[in-house]
């Protein structure tokens, strides 16, 4: 299948006994038993439940994968991933990553004997030179959060597997969606999204996804998963399965929009810089060019009036755009990185990388263009 068909169709059957086209909420925890360990496939909804397996096979199908599974959050399923490793192991990590993602490893594993480094993945031998002997992990973001860098996928999986095959490589591919880039086409050994976000796509939400090709991962992943519980609900599956359907072409309008935003702000008198992959200036563009098929609707941006107080004037302006956290839903979104999804990174590290108090970051949503830009614009008066 092609990927709009697979995004309705991917991994998917009709209900047995009814014929339902869309899988029913199977709100259970438990199922009947013929016999003590004789069952239909199912035991207990912490292990599977049929509307979470369906969503694991549409989660599969889209990243090309052959196994999927559904966490209770984004996090939840960053924490299955290191939770592969053991004390003493170390993990190599992009310098620009989601805030939850950057407390994770620095305050909660790290306190278990696992090492992290932070570089800049723009260039493949940053990620190469820090690797030795107790190297088991590289955790990619492309595009990253919120300073839209692009690592290299291809380029870093094949210098890192030169170096030692058996250093996994997870790749967060939350804001670029596999509409746009296919990690596991690329090498990648795992593949990670905040549900929460575009493949949910509706702000009602929250869930993390596990994508993998290798099945003896899989097993560990899913023994993992079931051993610490981190399920997504009956019902959020339910949600997240119909905002799949319509994935490809809510991302078509996200590009679309995000280009347009990108090129109106970086002709405004009033901005200084405009951080999107789309853009010919960016510094990682023939990367994007090469592995995106396009480049999304995530855009961040820096006022020539640096001052906390000019943005977050912008910030309360807007109308159009919400204020909030999060991301990747039809609306649209503004929210300020270093006090708000970021605000968890000490201040010295987030601004060493650019995450400056004049940093703002938009989720481009699906309204009307014109719209967005005006609503812009009235808010930069």
């Amino acid at each position: 299948m092609k990927f709009n068909t697979k995004t309705i169709h991917g991994g998917q059957k009709h209900e047995e006994a009814t014929g339902a086209v869309m899988p029913p909420i199977f709100q259970t925890s438990t199922y009947a038993q013929s016999s003590p360990g004789i069952h239909k496939g199912y035991e207990y909804s912490r292990a599977a439940n049929p509307t979470r397996t369906a969503l694991e096979n549409a989660f599969a199908s889209i990243e090309n994968g052959t196994h999927g599974f559904a966490f209770s959050s984004g996090l939840s399923a960053i924490d299955c991933v290191l939770r592969l490793l053991k004390p003493g192991d170390e993990v190599v990590a992009g310098d620009d990553l989601y805030g939850g993602t950057y407390r994770m490893f620095t305050k909660l594993f790290s306190q278990y004997g696992l090492k992290f480094q932070f570089v800049d993945m723009n260039n493949v031998t940053n990620v190469t030179n820090v690797i030795n002997e107790k190297t088991k992990l590289i955790w990619l973001e492309t595009p990253t959060n919120p300073l839209m860098k692009i690592a290299d996928i291809a380029g870093i999986t094949t210098a890192v597997k030169e170096v030692n095959s058996a250093i996994l490589i997870a790749v967060d591919n939350t804001f670029a969606t596999p509409y746009l880039q296919r990690p596991l086409d690329l090498g990648a050994d795992i593949v990670m999204h905040s549900a929460t976000k575009y493949l949910g796509g509706h702000s009602d939400l929250v869930m993390g996804a596990l994508m993998v090709k290798n099945s003896k991962l899989a097993e560990e992943l899913h023994f993992i998963q079931f051993a610490g519980g981190a399920v997504a609900s009956p019902m959020d599956s339910f949600l997240a399965l119909r905002g799949i359907k319509t994935l490809h072409i809510r991302m078509q309008r996200h590009c679309e929009n995000g280009k347009a935003i990108a090129a109106y702000l970086a002709k405004h008198p009033q901005v200084l810089k405009v951080y999107y992959p789309g853009l010919e200036n960016h510094s990682n563009h023939l990367i994007a060019k090469k592995q995106m098929d396009d480049f999304g609707g995530m855009v961040s941006f820096i006022l020539k009036d640096e001052s906390k107080e000019a943005a977050f004037k912008f910030l309360e302006n807007t109308k159009v755009f919400t204020l909030a956290e999060s991301l990747g839903g039809v609306e649209s979104l503004v929210n300020h990185p270093s006090s708000m999804t970021h605000a968890s990174i000490p201040k010295e590290t987030r601004e060493k990388i650019g995450i400056t108090d004049s940093l703002i970051r938009l989720s481009v949503g699906i309204e009307d263009i014109s719209d967005l830009i005006s609503d812009i614009e009235q808010a930069l008066i």
